[in-house]
């Protein structure tokens, strides 16, 4: 029997009985067996960190990790690495492998490789074949095969008639539709937001309303057709306000935003940094303001990394020639607690943690005696550097090298494994 002491963490659980309090936690082969004010037993591993914080294992809605196909870029392995140091014990995986994940036995592949892992993989199957946004897949069998919800990843579906079948379709078997809201022809050769700074380095814009004509549309069906909606990575103010009218009217709809969404403008990439094209592209003050205004009255249900891996092939070149994607996962926690000025840190991690969770329909859990151990260790003080040394992705596309952030990710409990990280970023293992 493996036996883990968590020393001195204040527990952010609303779930739990100890919410707010600093416990001792004892876990004995994944369950939570004691928590106590002072716990003295010999273990297999104790973890004394200072200013330690523990809540209920955080949940990453989008993460690519292109395996099978793009192995080079991520492999699941590295992404579950990743996700560890982040602070994330499960992650939803977006369809866009090679072959898609449309298949029961493409299902089988996430689901099962390298499944004793302290991170676990839920997967997203593509909601129509090849994510071609032409004809559906066989939703109901894939869900029976245990995917968690239907989407085609990086392809915003643009046909109406095609979004209507999906809403009716699903019905019958609660199946969560989770779209990127992109209008892709009016978005057609763009590069970044379209603004002032867009026209001062002589680039072709990607306009607001292309994001939220989308989410009009949607909505609109959706209050035609019933069902639920989840919109993925909004970005701009005018989305907040739709989707807060939406659930004023009692519309089944939720939404979430990356992490990175909220640490640049569009004046940003004046430099004409790659590693800052993203799609969403990066908006203006007042949309960052809005996001903001959106996480704390709940109109915003989650935040998401939004993990997209690429090599240096497709990323070091011309701005305008460059894919758009950044890598999240070990970034999104310090991102949004050093940026944070408006939620309380128990508000932002059930952003993380608990409202994904209940998006997803994922068992609920709670940081209690005789409870699963699925636990993110972190602080919200820690003052540290994001170097290259830091990344566990087989990719480096991102843009937050050399930055300075205030929050860190000290492990991850789950599963019976522990996965920590140490001063230095070492990654320790414990089974």
């Amino acid at each position: 029997m493996t036996k883990i002491l968590i020393q001195s963490a204040q527990i952010l659980d609303s779930a739990s009985p100890f919410n707010g309090q600093t416990k001792s936690i004892l876990i004995e082969n994944g369950i939570i067996t004691q928590i106590a004010d002072q716990i003295s037993i010999q273990t297999d591993l104790t973890i004394d960190q200072p200013n330690l914080k523990v809540s209920t294992g955080w949940v990453d809605m989008r993460v690519s990790a292109p395996d099978p196909g793009y192995e080079y870029r991520e492999s699941l392995r590295s992404v579950r690495e990743a996700a560890a140091v982040g602070g994330f014990t499960e992650i939803a995986l977006l369809p866009n492998t090679q072959p898609i994940i449309q298949t029961k036995g493409s299902v089988s592949y996430l689901t099962h490789t390298g499944s004793n892992h302290a991170v676990k993989i839920h997967p997203i199957a593509a909601v129509t074949i090849d994510a071609h946004g032409k004809d559906l897949t066989e939703m109901m069998d894939l869900h029976q095969a245990g995917v968690i919800a239907f989407s085609d990843g990086h392809e915003p579906l643009q046909n109406s008639d095609m979004v209507l079948k999906v809403l009716q379709y699903m019905q019958p078997f609660g199946g969560l539709f989770i779209n990127r809201p992109e209008d892709t022809l009016l978005t057609k050769f763009g590069t970044m937001n379209e603004g002032l700074p867009a026209t001062m380095l002589g680039m072709k814009g990607m306009p607001r309303m292309a994001e939220s004509m989308m989410i009009m549309r949607d909505l609109r069906i959706l209050e035609y057709t019933g069902g639920k909606i989840h919109f993925t990575c909004i970005s701009t103010a005018e989305s907040v306000e739709l989707i807060r009218q939406a659930k004023q009217k009692g519309l089944q709809v939720t939404c979430d935003i990356a992490a990175h969404q909220i640490a640049f403008t569009d004046g940003d990439l004046m430099e004409f940094d790659t590693n800052l094209k993203v799609n969403p592209p990066f908006r203006g003050q007042s949309d960052i303001d809005a996001l903001w205004i959106g996480l704390a009255d709940g109109t915003i249900d989650a935040i998401v990394s939004d993990h997209h891996p690429l090599d240096v092939e497709v990323k070091n070149l011309e701005f305008d020639l460059a894919s758009f994607g950044i890598i999240g996962l070990e970034t999104a926690f310090a991102v949004l607690n050093t940026h944070n000025t408006k939620l309380s840190s128990e508000q932002l991690i059930a952003l993380l943690s608990k409202q994904p969770r209940h998006i997803l329909g994922l068992p609920t859990i709670s940081i209690s005696e005789n409870q699963p151990a699925n636990l993110t260790l972190f602080d919200t003080d820690t003052e540290w550097t994001f170097t290259d040394k830091d990344i566990r992705s087989l990719s480096k596309n991102t843009p937050f090298i050399g930055k300075n952030f205030k929050g860190k990710v000290w492990g991850v409990i789950n599963q019976g494994q522990a996965k920590l990280v140490r001063q230095n970023s070492e990654i320790r293992n414990s089974k």
